[in-house]
């Protein structure tokens, strides 16, 4: 299978793996991918991480099924199995596969090697990215006429504001790890080959904790993006309080009867 999962506990780790394409995405692998992070979404699993197998997290779009769809009787079918009309409930497929779903859990992204066109739109769809120190981005589709299809025009400008989006767009340039790392496109830089072993025990990491108030935060941190201030803590408030209904006022009293002082986290 070109997409598989392993699972470790309470963490899920989703692989795309189609080296001869540099991880490139095609109908088929869009669909495996999306129906693997539906399934995570569906079970148990606290946390996911999203990694690229063979040394590059993904190349973006298949060109070579694209240019397939220059015959209307293959391009017709594909567009509208993959329309997103305004003001519809959005499909659960993006063109990339995972693109549109809004989970309720984290994804981590694995990045080794090339994130760039769709794999750019990827990247950015996962909550926390850890890239390794040679690893690059990218909207590389713009030699080739091709636009961003899978929210990469809405997540990047969110992740480093208008001005910058602009110009990594609109020059198709390279933006290498470290760059990524400072301007908000990656959270963590590691060595070549150790991404998934880091975004994995970050994953471990955030699965450890009480869910209620890790997903509560994750969902107002999200929600909340855009909106004046007032309507912002409302939500903030909506969601905090019933994950401490659920689960604040216990962890309370552990605090006050020992447990976790002092910035002890080695019992939870």
């Amino acid at each position: 299978m070109t997409v598989s999962i392993d699972k470790t506990d309470d963490v899920w780790t989703i692989i795309h793996d189609r080296p001869q394409a540099r991880n490139a995405v095609d109908a088929e692998h869009a669909a495996a991918l999306a129906e693997a992070f539906i399934a995570f979404e569906d079970s148990t699993a606290k946390a996911a991480v999203f990694w690229g197998k063979g040394g590059n997290f993904c190349a973006g779009w298949d060109l070579k099924m694209a240019a397939t769809l220059s015959d209307p009787d293959l391009r017709e079918p594909y567009f509208d199995k993959h329309s997103f009309p305004i003001g519809a409930a959005p499909s659960l497929l993006g063109p990339m596969g995972p693109s549109r779903l809004e989970l309720s859990k984290p994804v981590i992204g694995a990045i080794e090697g090339a994130a760039v066109a769709g794999g750019m739109e990827l990247a950015l769809w996962c909550d926390i990215r850890v890239m390794a120190e040679d690893a690059y981005m990218g909207v590389y589709c713009r030699r080739w006429r091709i636009t961003l299809m899978d929210g990469g025009s809405v997540r990047l400008p969110r992740l480093v504001g208008q001005g910058k989006a602009l110009e990594i767009a609109l020059t198709g340039r390279k933006v290498k790890a470290d760059e990524c790392e400072r301007i908000g496109l990656a959270e963590k830089i590691v060595p070549q080959g150790d991404t998934r072993k880091a975004a994995e025990a970050m994953a471990h990491e955030i699965a450890r904790f009480p869910q209620e108030a890790v997903r509560a935060d994750r969902r107002s941190i999200i929600e909340t993006r855009g909106m004046p201030m007032r309507e912002a803590l409302k939500v903030e408030w909506a969601n905090g309080l019933d994950a401490i209904r659920r689960e604040g006022t216990s962890g309370a009293a552990r605090f006050r009867d020992g447990t976790g002082r002092h910035g002890d986290f080695t019992d939870i």
